[in-house]
């Protein structure tokens, strides 16, 4: 049975002790699959660099890469199992499309990675390789990456891309449901009406043709991860979650299938 793809928005690493919306919604979506994967393969854009590589940790550890939060979050962790096989398959794929990644048997899965998955599957049971978000590529390329990848739906394991459906750190406001910026809901009608026409011209073009582009992304590193989950996906497109953390953090989830 093949898997749906999951893209879904981490925002703040408070994530993972203020659930809001986003975490029943990614809870509610991992049961309703009644099974598990074999495997998880995550991008996040807190592991970023020129070119790709796959952690090959035998054993996974959550990274605190952040800084000034409250100390509860500190003591958080997610030791998944890795998957050195899964790491080689991926690569295996992915130099079939002409696509260099290395390996990396040191790196540990960052708060984009563990965050969510906190939430998906908290018995800490499924293997989870991460895999690096590639700052070169576009779109575009994101894309094409999905779909070298996309076999691996068929091979028992969940593609997932972590970021934020909008990411302007300088425009977050408290609380957690303060009023959102105007931009922010003209960029989440637009995306969810793209993505349910699956408009790949206007949803390549997002930097010209999305409302407000520029205002949800100073930078595209946590966007970019949307494009490698629909890339491997396709097809269909459901939305999970429409929340709105901070007043600038758009955290929707979608199941591309």
């Amino acid at each position: 049975m093949r898997w749906p793809t999951l893209f879904v928005s981490h925002g703040s690493p408070m994530l993972a002790v203020e659930p809001g919306l986003t975490g029943p919604a990614l809870a509610a979506w991992s049961q309703a699959q009644g099974r598990k994967p074999r495997a998880i393969l995550v991008v996040s854009p807190h592991w970023m660099g020129h070119g790709l590589a796959l952690s090959t940790r035998d054993q996974q550890v959550a990274w605190h890469d952040f800084g000034g939060f409250p100390p509860e979050l500190y003591t958080l962790q997610y030791a998944a199992p890795g998957s050195p096989e899964l790491a080689a398959r991926a690569q295996a794929l992915l130099a079939d499309a002409g696509i260099v990644a290395d390996r990396d048997p040191r790196r540990p899965l960052d708060h984009g990675a563990w965050v969510p998955l906190r939430y998906l599957y908290p018995q800490v049971d499924v293997p989870v390789v991460q895999l690096s978000l590639d700052m070169e590529r576009d779109a575009t390329g994101q894309l094409e990456l999905g779909r070298a990848l996309a076999p691996l739906r068929d091979e028992d394991v969940l593609i997932i891309g972590s970021g934020s459906l909008t990411h302007n750190l300088r425009d977050v406001r408290m609380p957690q449901d303060a009023a959102p910026a105007a931009y922010v809901p003209a960029f989440q009608d637009w995306y969810a009406g793209r993505l349910a026409a699956m408009d790949l011209p206007a949803l390549l073009d997002w930097q010209a043709r999305a409302p407000g582009a520029a205002q949800a992304h100073p930078h595209d590193d946590h966007l970019m991860p949307l494009y490698v989950a629909l890339g491997a996906g396709g097809g269909r497109a459901t939305r999970l979650n429409d929340e709105i953390s901070y007043g600038a953090l758009a955290m929707d989830a979608y199941a591309f299938d």
